[in-house]
């Protein structure tokens, strides 16, 4: 990823890279400018950027963990792709015309070639650390738009060609981070309980008692399951967990009246019994 610099980081990159394998008997300057720019150098290749395009399939790309600090999405970088003209100058020879210029131009095509990819040793700083790799094509131009492109320029056409160098891509703003939700931090089996068979509530005692009284329900299978025992529209239990062995208790309510009465027993939704109890004074 780079800063919203990059683009002049990707041309600094280049003319660093055809500085350090430029192999030719002359001294030559490499330059970035406009072709109808002056120089200080009579023999330089010269690079000019003059049409950058977004890349169309990096488009849509999804975002992506910030490097460093992964609880933080970025929205995708903004993917290009720089047109570069490349034009080689060096003063005419009364004999061979522009032969030198020539040799110049197909010194640094050479370059391109052998260097596809920029090696790292020759990327600005900024670009050090960017995810993409710069890769160098050479393109083609037809002669409309040779003529187009030159008229805009004050000075003759040269000999030239077109590179196109991809990709660039510039961070978007720091503010428009987004925080990754919470992930799983522990993964894990729940407890598993294994029952012999269907709970079952057999008896419950005794079958009368003054309020408070203490009734003791038993049965089968009744470990881990859950317990739910009412009277008069009062839960005496509600969802109690059955511990051990295969019996459990509920209290008569201190304020039931004298009288018959309904023992609602339920164990997990699998067991369902009425049992008959009798509140005396």
């Amino acid at each position: 990823m780079s800063a919203s610099t990059a683009l002049g980081m990707v041309s600094s990159s280049l003319r660093n890279m055809l500085i350090g394998e430029l192999e030719l008997g002359l001294t030559v300057g490499v330059t970035v400018l406009s072709p109808d720019e002056a120089a200080s150098s009579d023999r330089r290749i010269n690079l000019f950027l003059y049409r950058v395009q977004e890349n169309p399939f990096l488009r849509n790309a999804e975002p992506s963990v910030r490097p460093g600090n992964p609880p933080v999405l970025i929205p995708p970088p903004l993917s290009l792709t720089a047109h570069y003209l490349m034009t080689a100058y060096a003063p005419n020879d009364t004999q061979t015309g522009n032969a030198t210029a020539q040799q110049i131009l197909g010194e640094a095509m050479r370059v391109f070639h052998d260097f596809a990819v920029v090696p790292p040793v020759y990327l600005d700083a900024g670009l050090i650390t960017a995810r993409e790799e710069l890769r160098v094509t050479l393109g083609t131009l037809d002669p409309e738009q040779i003529g187009q492109l030159w008229s805009t320029f004050t000075k003759p056409y040269r000999l030239s060609v077109l590179y196109q160098v991809s990709t660039i891509q510039l961070d978007a703003r720091p503010d428009d981070d987004t925080a990754v939700p919470q992930r799983v931090r522990q993964v894990g089996v729940p407890g598993v309980i294994q029952f012999a068979g269907p709970p079952i509530v057999d008896d419950a005692g005794p079958a009368a008692g003054p309020p408070g009284t203490t009734i003791t329900f038993t049965g089968r299978h009744l470990a881990g399951h859950r317990a739910r025992v009412e009277m008069a529209g009062v839960p005496l239990l509600d969802g109690t967990v059955l511990t051990g062995g295969e019996t459990f208790t509920a209290t008569v309510p201190d304020d039931l009246e004298a009288g018959f009465y309904d023992l609602r027993v339920d164990v997990s939704h699998l067991f369902r019994r009425l049992f008959p109890f009798e509140v005396t004074a």
